[in-house]
Order: C-alpha cells, then structure tokens, then sequence
C-alpha cells in the first residue's frame, strides 16, 4: 500500500473552530518511540474524556479519521440521548438529571463539531460491515485510523481494564486485500498532557505471537498501560539534572 504524507482534510469553518479550541486544550508533548505516523496505519490509543480524541485532532499534522459511536454521528437528538445518558451519566458518573441538564446547550455544540469531525461511525449490529469498508478505504486512501478501544464500562480510567477486540475485524479485513497493516499503540496522559507513540508493529507479526482476537487485544492493552507509566526525560529535566550536580 503506498503511503502519503498529506494532513487531514477538514472544512474551513472546522479549522477555525478547534483553533479557538486551543485555548481549551494545549498542545501536548508527542513522543514517537519509533516512526512518526505516514499514512495508512491503525492507532489504538486510551480515551482520557475528551482530551485523547482533542489532542490528535487539533495538533496531530498527520491524516487522521477516527472510529466513534454512531449516535454520536446521527443527528442531534439521537446525540443528546447517547451524550447525556452513556457519555456523561454512565462513563463519567455524572447525576443523571446534571447530565440531561448540561447536555441541553453541550449537544447542540457538540453536533455542529462532529458534523466537521469526518468521524467513522461504528455500530454493534451487521452495520459494522459498514464501518469496516469505509475504513479500509481510509486506509488505501492515506488515512490512518484512530480507535479508542478501552472498555470503559467503569469509565475512563487511567489504568486500562480491557480492550476491545474490534479493531481486529479491520486488520482481517485489510489481510485479505494483502495490506498488512501497521498498529501505533499510544497513551495519552493527562497529567503532564504528553502523548507517547509506541514504534508500529505489523498485524502479520502479532497474529504470530498470539492466537486469538481477544489475546491480541489484551497483549496490546497491557503496552498502552506500559506507556502510560514511562518516564520520558525532557530537556527541562536534563537542565534540572545538570544545574544539581554542578551547584
């Protein structure tokens, strides 16, 4: 699969919108243990909220389009249900009745954003087949994918219980066109708003260390909490390093 270097194509009225969201949301620190992304690549990266999802998207140069519930993609009314109830009530345990309240002036926001998002529904039914066709397309286009693929059933914590084994449906798929995917695992961590990239690993070279979807996706589940937990020395340190041993 050729590879190309471009950045994501998103509407004028869209740029000038999460530019105004950099005041919300600073640019983190990427660390790439190995390449930077190219283009065609999965990336399996932890959720922290929104802000995994907004530091990609507003800083990362590289092509992008992300997997995301389909409510999230369907309309406003079928937004605000998913918002105020699944995002907010169950993942982030807010009171239910807080959380209908808010979603009244946060959905329509969010609606107009995602509507420039070019985000990649996903479904729990047949529809998925959708999803994986269109993003294999994605991918053959230049695009990498980004899935959050965290099971956050007791929300978005910062050590993760589980990953979900979907993104394996996408890689089978890409096999059978002869397109071994690369998978970038990345944590982003809020604390220090730093997001490490591991070095890309071929799906061909983890369907030969494990056998099944579901080993694969929780071999890949312990790296990303791996990640999360490294110390990565910035030059701050080196000069804080150096000014005590030379006081």
């Amino acid at each position: 699969m050729e590879q190309k270097k471009q950045k994501k194509k998103r509407k004028w009225w869209f740029r000038v919108l999460t530019t105004i969201m950099k005041i919300k949301y600073k640019e983190p620190r990427y660390i790439y243990l190995g390449e930077k992304f190219c283009g065609g690549g999965i990336i399996l990266s932890n959720h922290e909220g929104t802000d995994a999802p907004m530091a990609l998207e507003i800083y990362c140069d590289a092509p992008i389009r992300m997997w995301g519930a389909h409510e999230m993609n369907s309309g406003l009314v079928k937004m605000y249900k998913y918002q105020s109830r699944v995002y907010y009530h169950e993942k982030k345990h807010w009171n239910l009745g807080l959380a209908r309240l808010f979603c009244l002036i946060a959905s329509p926001l969010t609606n107009m954003f995602y509507s420039g998002f070019d985000l990649i529904s996903t479904y729990r039914d047949g529809r998925l087949r959708k999803t994986i066709t269109e993003s294999v397309e994605a991918l053959e286009s230049g695009d990498n994918i980004c899935i959050f693929p965290e099971d956050s059933t007791n929300g978005y914590l910062p050590e993760l219980e589980g990953f979900h084994a979907g993104f394996t449906l996408l890689c089978e798929a890409c096999k059978r066109k002869d397109i071994d995917v690369p998978i970038y695992v990345a944590y982003y961590r809020k604390s220090d708003n730093t997001y490490i990239i591991d070095k890309p690993i071929k799906y061909s070279e983890l369907v030969e260390r494990w056998n099944t979807r579901e080993e694969i996706a929780d071999r890949l589940r312990l790296r990303c909490n791996e990640l999360g937990k490294m110390f990565i020395e910035t030059e701050e340190d080196e000069e804080e390093e150096f000014q005590e041993a030379h006081q």
